[in-house]
């Protein structure tokens, strides 16, 4: 139980009152013996049992009546939030909010989570009435003073973003308002859909977060407000590729003199997926939208299974249009954040891939795999140099970097131009040198050379990223490697293959761009088969080439929040949410330009995926912390937090009227015949 006006309570012992009044009373009368009371006495001994109950019952009424008031009083809370207020007001209350799109999933009556979520944390802290109330929302993850809670409801601050959130990092803020502002007593409030991609739970991070709230010398109580379901028949549509490839002559519409010139013809070839989470019986179709630079088009594609690949999907189009841009949708569902993504293109430019090692034998079968382009309207070029000489190099036009040497430490230029390079957009790829150091990039290192003695990779991430399934929906042949030799990374990591033993072969760092890999092995007959074998070798080069050359040129893709171009109030929206701030631009959805250049932000793949953090993970995350959790639903409608204080009244008036009941007097029964005093005549 808890209560808004907790110093209510010290007058409890008030109840006592009608106790202390009853022992007085008691106490007032002086014993006479009388012999002519001596009968009525012995008579009364007979109802002395019912007497001394009613008694204790009256005396246990009135005392009742008085608590019930107290506790009315003092304004009693009662919800599904354990310890949600105990202890009065506080001095500050810290919302933290996730924005980010799987919390906009749809419930009853149109209501997202992310808008249920408010509704409900504002109602829930007006009546809580803190001292001052800060918000740290997933986007910008600065602290934002509000004048109430539900000004929340209102503020562009609060709408949904594309941006996977960052849970750890907004802990880590709200940590440093609380140490520099040291409030004296602080609540915080997280409001969360509680999903992997979000919470990050698996970082090892958390440990120091964890030790640095539990090392804040003010009072600090945790709140998770969470809506861990899932939509049940979701369904997600992504672009995995689009190229502008120049076709055949067609008519055109430029006009020399009096005759018509022709045009030469192009065509977008467009890949995309569609995934559901519910698995079709038989086939279904499913009706895709296509908009190019504003015009719509459908056509329909047949689904079976839960998983669709479209490959090179041909679009016509004028061939004199060099950069544009366009969105694949389908039909809207309870998850409206993932039913649309948005694309730019431009016309086919040089692939180039820069290789920096210190032995250019050893990366000879990657310099091969990398030279030799995947098709004929595509130009690949490879060069390769010392790791110095990468100092002073442009490589604004390379799309991947190859680093096979110790990694540079944070203060050698080189890492430098590696760190600019990676928050550009380009792919970096790390591979084990020799002689490792202790030195890290992107918080991953590397470990020492260990004999695998031929061991095999037993998993391996085949749905996306560089080790994703082939164009057929064949799996890449990854559990044929045969590894030697390996030197496996170790940091804030995801591992996309995993040997026998556990250790991770191929992983990529925890980077905003998910765009830096580190790979356990090299391609020398001593350490591997990857050249022998080397499909997954070309595969993961070209994938890794193709995803940087994006970053290139003036039509490129990003994921949202990992913009590497600063937003300075010059970017133009052309297609996406019309109620987005111009400072969001990039973390909402959608497609901008800003001059000549061409920008499309898409959400991350892993808000695709609808894993959800354990409740017990969740809880070890908040161990030894003063935490409380409260699942919700989406378009829930009630409150929170209930005051429960006319249930006390009602109990008070009852309490009253049995003592009242109680002290009526006893009605004597007289006997047929018989009165006091004689009989009758």
């Amino acid at each position: 139980m808890s209560f808004l006006q907790p110093a209510m309570l010290l007058a409890l012992p008030v109840i006592a009152l009608p106790i202390v009044i009853h022992l007085i009373n008691q106490r007032r009368f002086q014993t006479v013996h009388w012999a002519a009371m001596h009968f009525l006495l012995a008579a009364n001994r007979m109802s002395r049992g019912y007497a001394r109950l009613r008694q204790w019952l009256i005396l246990a009424a009135r005392t009742l009546a008085v608590a019930g008031l107290i506790f009315a009083i003092s304004r009693p809370l009662s919800s599904g939030w354990l310890g949600l207020a105990g202890g009065g007001r506080v001095d500050t209350a810290i919302i933290l909010l996730d924005r980010s799109p799987s919390m906009n999933q749809i419930g009853p009556g149109g209501i997202s989570k992310l808008q249920t979520g408010i509704s409900r944390l504002a109602e829930s802290l007006d009546r809580l009435q803190a001292n001052r109330y800060v918000l740290i929302e997933s986007g910008r993850r600065e602290p934002i003073e509000l004048a109430s809670p539900s000004v929340m409801k209102g503020m562009p601050e609060t709408t949904p973003l594309s941006e996977t959130a960052d849970i750890p990092a907004m802990l880590e803020t709200a940590a440093e308002y609380i140490r520099v502002n040291r409030p004296s007593r602080c609540e915080l409030w997280l409001c969360s859909d509680v999903r992997r991609a979000d919470w990050k739970s698996d970082s090892g991070r958390w440990d120091a977060i964890r030790s640095a709230l539990a090392d804040l010398p003010q009072m600090v109580r945790y709140h998770l407000l969470a809506y861990p379901e899932v939509a049940p028949d979701n369904r997600s549509i992504r672009v995995s590729r689009v190229r502008r490839v120049e076709g055949n002559r067609v008519p055109g519409n430029r006009v020399a003199g009096n005759q018509a010139e022709p045009s030469q013809g192009a065509r977008l070839l467009i890949s995309f997926r569609i995934e559901q989470t519910r698995s079709t019986d038989g086939t279904e179709t499913i009706p895709v939208q296509l908009e190019i630079g504003g015009g719509r088009s459908e056509f329909p594609v047949e689904m079976t299974g839960n998983i669709l690949e479209v490959q090179d999907h041909a679009v016509p189009i004028d061939g004199f249009q060099e950069t544009g841009w366009g969105r694949l949708s389908i039909p809207s569902d309870t998850s409206p954040a993932d039913n649309e993504y948005f694309f730019v293109y431009e016309k086919e430019s040089v692939r180039q891939t820069l290789i920096l090692t210190e032995q250019p034998v050893a990366v000879r079968p990657l310099e091969f795999a990398a030279a030799v382009a995947p098709s004929p309207d595509v130009r690949c070029e490879v060069e390769v140099a010392s790791p110095d000489q990468a100092i002073g190099r442009q490589i604004d036009d390379i799309a991947v970097v190859v680093w096979q040497a110790a990694i540079p430490d944070p203060s050698d230029p080189i890492s430098g131009v590696l760190n600019e390079f990676a928050r550009r957009g380009g792919r970096l790829i790390f591979l084990p040198p020799d002689n490792p150091t202790d030195s890290a990039f992107a918080g991953v290192r590397w470990s020492r050379w260990s004999d695998s003695q031929a061991s095999r990779v037993s998993t391996w991430v085949g749905d996306r990223d560089l080790l994703a399934n082939t164009r057929s929906g064949e799996a890449l042949p990854v559990g044929d490697l045969r590894i030697r030799r390996s030197c496996a990374p170790q940091g804030e990591l995801t591992a996309l293959a995993t040997l026998e033993d556990g250790s991770p072969l191929l992983a990529r760092a925890m980077t905003p761009g998910a765009n830096v890999y580190f790979c356990g092995t090299t391609a020398r007959e001593e350490d591997s088969s990857m050249a022998t074998s080397g499909v997954v070798l070309y595969a993961m080069m070209h994938r890794a080439i193709e995803a940087g050359a994006q970053s290139l040129g003036s039509a490129q893709q990003f994921i949202a929040g990992a913009v590497a171009v600063e937003n300075d109030g010059q970017w133009r929206q052309v297609a996406g949410p019309r109620d987005a701030l111009s400072s969001d631009y990039a973390r909402v959805a959608g497609v901008y330009q800003m001059g000549d250049r061409w920008f499309a932000i898409n959400r991350s793949e892993e808000e695709d995926l609808q894993a959800v953090v354990p409740e017990e993970r969740v809880s070890s995350l908040f161990a030894e912390l003063d935490f409380s959790r409260v699942n919700d639903t989406v378009g829930n409608q009630r409150s929170l937090i209930r005051e429960v204080w006319r249930v006390f009244l009602v109990i008070m008036l009852i309490a009253l009227f049995v003592e009242a009941v109680l002290c009526l007097p006893r009605r004597i029964a007289k006997e047929k015949g018989v009165a006091f005093g004689g009989a009758s005549g």
